[in-house]
């Protein structure tokens, strides 16, 4: 079989109510023939697998016996792919733009210096009642995980995902070492997604120091492996003070504990953060704090 030229990837783990949904939104992507979609089920036990073997026998799914983590599926996922361009997708969101492929080859194939398009997203658990915008296309400095897509053989050139930050940072990990290797992260608003999230919820979910501490934790491990060696102790010290100034002091004290808890981490992994240490010039840093943050969310004007 001749390799597709597109790849959608799609990492879950027992939220098959969402990816079947996802699915049903993309099934005209996935009835081209240059189209392929793999999907990586994380130890699933609600029936992923099989339903997805039975109900979409072109779809190449894999299945983790036990949890490995989002990150490590997202490696397995792009390992597997021989596909020019890699369109990595969250099991709950899907495009609500028309024949975005269209989109991602052209301006790929326009701008040889583009490693990844990062997508608008819309978030919320209804669709947008407008899909209009006046956001232009312009160099990031990241992307969002899952709503992007890889030029596969700039991927090829860079270290894997950091499997060891299990959930948050994978981005900016791969974002800094693309500018190093002077590749470019582009944010393509008019590609617009759908993300079927209430942000508001996740507050009160019983993972939300969790989420915290590795949110938390990732952003060190980048300030260690990537900054300049003068710039880390402000950007811990001016990390720490928001967290306390907006969450702690503010009565979140599951804050606090995520606190202790990302220190506890760097201390655990400093082998590793010596490892992957891939420090910029303060030069470079220079140039790298002038890109436009990425645009993680998208509203309606």
């Amino acid at each position: 079989m001749a390799d597709k030229t597109f790849s959608i990837l799609i990492t879950t783990k027992n939220r098959l109510n969402e990816l079947s949904f996802t699915l049903q939104k993309i099934t005209y992507l996935l009835e081209r023939e240059d189209v392929e979609c793999i999907i990586c089920d994380d130890g699933s036990n609600d029936g992923t697998y099989d339903y997805i073997v039975k109900q979409y026998p072109d779809i190449e799914i894999f299945k983790n016996q036990s949890s490995k983590g989002l990150i490590y599926s997202r490696n397995r996922l792009l390992k597997k792919t021989k596909a020019q361009y890699a369109i990595s997708l969250d099991d709950d969101l899907h495009f609500i733009t028309e024949n975005p492929l269209k989109h991602i080859e052209t301006f790929f194939k326009q701008n040889p210096t583009c490693a990844v398009m990062t997508f608008r997203i819309y978030w919320n658990l209804e669709p947008p009642v407008s899909t209009a915008h006046h956001r232009k296309i312009e160099r990031v400095n990241s992307f969002a995980g899952g709503a992007h897509a890889w030029r596969m053989e700039d991927w090829k050139t860079i270290p894997d995902y950091p499997e060891w930050f299990m959930f948050y940072g994978e981005e900016e990990f791969a974002s800094f070492n693309l500018f190093k290797a002077q590749k470019h992260i582009y944010y393509y608003p008019d590609i617009l997604c759908h993300h079927r999230v209430n942000l508001n919820m996740r507050k009160k979910e019983k993972d939300y120091i969790f989420r915290q501490r590795r949110s938390l934790r990732s952003g060190w491990y980048l300030y260690l492996m990537f900054y300049p060696l003068k710039y880390v102790p402000r950007k811990f010290a001016y990390s720490i003070w928001m967290q306390l100034k907006t969450k702690v002091f503010k009565g979140d004290m599951r804050m606090l504990m995520a606190i202790f808890l990302s220190f506890s981490d760097i201390f655990c992994n400093s082998i590793r953060l010596s490892k992957n240490c891939n420090r910029l010039s303060v030069k470079e840093f220079k140039e790298y704090s002038k890109l436009q943050n990425v645009i993680l969310y998208w509203k309606p004007d």
